[in-house]
């Protein structure tokens, strides 16, 4: 997988991120692809919209995905370096590889999938650090609420 493959599957997860942004809620975007590059399922960060603590953008992804006998051979690509909670969720069902739009604002639980075997590819996106950074900027305390911060 090479820089311009992982920027197209990028541009798939941003688009996610901008329309959460756009619904109000928290600009995380995701796309699960499989190991032929094909798109299996794409969510957004979706708990303000819908009042659920659990719908990051990774598990929206994997829930759009449908149920699979292996994620092996897949990819998850998402703006933001995965929470725990989505990094338990990437270990859990074996996703082999994570694209990451920007870890610079969060690390969330990159290094546990790194030292677990997962391959991580950071793509240090300006985009989508300053599409969160704006978000954390004007809505801080939704911010710490979707990072489990009091």
């Amino acid at each position: 997988m090479d820089g311009r493959e992982c920027e197209r599957m990028l541009s798939v997860a941003l688009e996610e991120a901008r329309a959460g942004r756009a619904e109000g809620g928290v600009p995380i975007g995701a796309a699960l692809f499989g190991p032929g590059g094909e798109l299996w399922g794409r969510g957004h960060n979706r708990r303000v919209q819908d009042g659920d603590p659990s719908l990051h953008a990774e598990t929206a992804a994997f829930r759009a995905a449908g149920r699979r006998r292996s994620y092996r051979d897949t990819v998850m690509v998402t703006t933001l370096a995965p929470c725990w909670y989505c990094s338990g969720l990437i270990r859990q069902f074996g996703i082999g590889t994570v694209v990451v739009g920007e870890s610079a604002t969060f690390q969330g639980g990159i290094a546990w999938l790194r030292r677990n075997g997962i391959k991580v590819v950071d793509m240090k996106s300006a985009e989508c650090r300053e599409l969160l950074e704006s978000f954390i900027k004007a809505r801080p305390e939704v911010w710490n609420e979707d990072i489990g911060v009091e």
